[in-house]
């Protein structure tokens, strides 16, 4: 591999070429500051950075040990708590502070709404994220579960009436009128900076007057009304002339919401990324869209399409003022984790950097092209950079000044750069306060990631016993405490009006009739976001926002005090006596063992990061390195204590093995692990498994990468 040497580091040289060529020009910085600067970072952070992951795994080797000591077998929460002060694992609570962060941009700082994940890698993936701003309900509803499913592959003109309807309640609870209902609507008009409904027995109005705020075409017969409420807005569009404006009395042909207010572009756990061809392509996808030009061209079912980011949205006021909307998510990016090393950059005697270094500086440096641009993604100048699996807040105090090292290399103001500070691991869970108070003049973003909390929680405590089921995992007390404990801090630390404070993923993408129905918990909890698998699930999902005002239930939580604490966070969801029968016990294993086979094989054979995997019962799930994680971590705790056995896991493993073959034999592009269960995407499977008890913090980043990379050998250059 030919590198490019410059004073203290080595650089791939078709990265060095790729930053040159493309990246640099455009942002007015020269090649020696970038270069310069990448070598002083890594001077300065990278010792810094691996002696922190280092911590980590220290830290782990005592809470094992404290576990396995006898007289520990016996719980005591008190005694447990100062073993994790007195080994740092715990910090002292500092005083009461609020967050300093400026230059917010309304999309997080005032919009509650649906937030979009998606891999960076994917150009398709990232443009239809991006331009899920806006998107149809009715679409929406017609092709999900929710009302039941069409009949047949032609236009379904019974199931069309019931989303109809449905829609037309949905704008009577959020829009309510004067008198009357929507569905009774025979037309639509704007008069005196009101909106006039046409009813059986007259006009009527809204409500609320204020909830009327544009329109495009004629006042007397608009084309489209824009309405606002909870700070999120609807679109009622008008055309007699279609096929179902012509069936509806006021011509209403569809409605659109703003759905997806912001989307996370994902350098990390839903991308396969191990090498500089990869990270390219990571990189030239981000610069793409931060020049606002990324054009994804593909086939589907025999026509070719072209995608690119969409135009704003122009209307009227009332006033007869114009009006412009955003027709894009603002977006913001998730670096590498502090525990991912690379050889796209190393040192003079070839060791690896940390890669969230590398990130830091280089997708700063692409966000430039929109600071330095059209500004059409952060209006008030601010970059957003999702920093995940932080342990703690020395690691975010960290992850703080190198993004002032970061601005300073760049020519920035000082927090010019945004941190996301996801809540997934432990110790920043029990530490968050703190957390927070180290980044209080970059903090945009907290959430919970329950799935790699789970994998972390399972780690953390894997020498305490065996722990419960997945499905009891999730009904453990210390679950609702958490995600409670990451609101309530957040508000204190001043987030409310400043920030957002987000739930995490729905992972099953068809079933959208039940995320409906449930996912409304996580505005109701007092989360100004939460994540969505997909364009239609968040347009599904921000009907929520629209009917929660989650900045009065914010108010209400900080009224109300605490509604957790420490202690029960620090519950520890293991079995005791496990009571399962055998046939529960492989039922258990043999579903996460599905699960991981189903995500590894594309992960190590196609370079695919995320995937819809059928689970056991064919039921599609949203499969990522977290859930990996959290499956690998349960099945390696059963064996270590003697739940179950090695053989019974490895026939279990073969037996999967041969399912997850079966469910993709249509996929030309897909390598059966049956029956030689020789390949590279079996072996790390197995490795997950059964090496899991020596995974750091149970990543699974670490075999992934290392098998994934090996494929690729035998496979070829551009595989």
């Amino acid at each position: 591999m030919s590198r490019k040497i410059h004073h203290t580091i080595s650089i791939d040289r078709s990265f060095a070429g790729f930053i040159e060529e493309k990246v640099l020009p455009g942002t007015g910085v020269s090649k020696e500051v970038f270069w310069d600067g990448l070598a002083s970072l890594i001077e300065e952070f990278d010792d810094k950075n691996k002696k922190l992951v280092a911590f980590r795994d220290k830290l782990q080797s005592q809470i094992d040990d404290w576990h396995l000591q006898a007289g520990n077998r016996q719980f005591d929460k008190q005694k447990y708590k100062t073993f994790l002060s007195e080994i740092g694992y715990l910090v002292d609570e500092g005083p009461d502070f609020s967050i300093q962060t400026t230059r917010i941009d309304h999309e997080i700082a005032s919009i509650a709404g649906p937030q979009l994940v998606v891999p960076i890698t994917n150009a398709r993936f990232a443009i239809n994220a991006i331009n899920a701003r806006w998107n149809s309900l009715y679409n929406a509803l017609y092709g999900t579960n929710v009302l039941g499913r069409p009949v047949g592959q032609d236009f379904d003109a019974e199931h069309a009436g019931k989303v109809i309807e449905w829609t037309k309640d949905f704008l009577d609870s959020v829009f309510p009128l004067a008198s009357d209902s929507h569905k009774n609507a025979k037309g639509y008009s704007i008069l005196d900076d009101t909106l006039v409904v046409q009813v059986p027995s007259g006009d009527t109005r809204l409500v609320d007057k204020s909830q009327l705020v544009g329109y495009t075409g004629e006042p007397s017969n608009p084309e489209s009304v824009l309405l606002q409420r909870n700070g999120i807005h609807l679109i009622m569009v008008f055309n007699r002339n279609d096929i179902i404006g012509k069936t509806d009395p006021a011509g209403m042909t569809d409605v659109v919401l703003e759905s997806a207010i912001t989307t996370i572009l994902d350098c990390e756990d839903s991308v396969a990324v191990v090498d500089a061809e990869d990270k390219i392509l990571a990189y030239e996808n981000w610069l793409g869209i931060m020049k606002g030009d990324l054009v994804a061209e593909f086939e589907k079912d025999g026509v070719n399409i072209t995608r690119v980011i969409k135009q704003n949205k122009e209307f009227m006021t009332p006033k007869g003022d114009k009006l412009t909307l955003k027709g894009q998510a603002l977006l913001l990016i998730r670096n590498s984790a502090s525990h991912i090393n690379t050889d796209i950059v190393t040192d003079l005697n070839g060791n690896q950097v940390g890669e969230t270094i590398l990130d830091a500086l280089c997708t700063t440096l692409i966000g430039l092209h929109d600071l330095r641009g059209s500004n059409w993604n952060s209006r008030e100048g601010s970059i957003y950079i999702v920093k995940p699996k932080m342990h703690g807040p020395d690691e975010v105090a960290l992850a703080d000044r190198l993004f002032s090292r970061v601005e300073k290399i760049l020519d920035l103001e000082q927090y010019t750069v945004k941190i996301g500070i996801m809540d997934e691991e432990r110790r920043t869970t029990v530490n968050l306060k703190e957390c927070i108070r180290a980044a209080r003049k970059r903090v945009a973003f907290i959430n919970t990631g329950f799935l790699d909390r789970t994998g972390d929680e399972i780690h953390t405590s894997f020498m305490m016993g065996p722990f419960l089921r997945k499905g009891s995992l999730k009904q453990a007390p210390w679950l609702p405490a958490y995600e409670n404990w990451n609101v309530d801090v957040g508000l204190n630390c001043g987030l409310k009006g400043k920030s957002q404070i987000g739930k995490g993923m729905w992972a099953m993408p068809d079933l959208m009739k039940e995320m409906l129905e449930q996912k409304i918990e996580h505005p109701l909890a007092g989360a100004n976001t939460a994540w969505v698998p997909s364009p239609t699930a968040a347009t599904l999902h921000a009907v929520h926002y629209f009917k929660v005002d989650v900045k009065e239930i914010q108010d209400r939580l900080l009224d109300g005090g605490p509604r957790s604490s420490l202690d029960t966070i620090l519950q520890i969801p293991v079995a005791g006596e496990a009571d399962w029968t055998e046939d529960e016990i492989l039922q258990e294993v043999r579903n996460n063992l599905q699960g991981i086979l189903g995500y590894v094989v594309r992960w190590v054979d196609q370079g695919i990061g995320c995937s819809k995997i059928p689970d056991i019962n064919n039921v599609g799930l949203m499969e990522d390195r977290a859930t990996c994680r959290i499956s690998s971590q349960h099945v390696a705790n059963w064996l270590h204590h003697g739940i179950v056995d090695k053989e019974t896991v490895m026939n279990s493993m073969k037996e999967m093995a041969k399912v997850v073959d079966g469910q993709n034999k249509e996929d030309l592009n897909y390598n059966p692990m049956a029956p030689t269960f020789d390949g590279e995407a079996f072996k790390a499977a197995c490795d997950l498994v059964f090496k899991g008890d020596i995974q750091s913090s149970g990543y699974t980043e670490f075999i992934l990468h290392q098998r994934r990379l090996e494929q690729k050998e035998k496979m070829g250059p551009g595989q």
